[in-house]
């Protein structure tokens, strides 16, 4: 397992794990991130990473981003 920040672009992931506090994971949850979901790195802008979620962009910084793991 990678963290998203790492995958390439435009390719679809299956999260597998998400880690941190149950604040955080409630967080991405909130956002669409959910283990047995998919998402898709669209881009990486500095230090935030965009990516695509149940047809929405969303942009995540990149310690948030290594929390999701792939």
């Amino acid at each position: 397992m990678i963290p998203i920040s790492f995958a390439d672009a435009g390719k679809e992931c299956v999260i597998k794990k998400i880690d941190g506090s149950p604040e955080v994971k409630k967080h991405l949850e909130n956002l669409g991130f959910t283990v047995g979901g998919t998402a898709t790195v669209i881009s990486t802008l500095g230090k935030n990473v965009i990516v695509k979620i149940k047809e929405s962009r969303v942009a995540i910084d990149f310690a948030t981003a290594n929390k999701i793991l792939i």
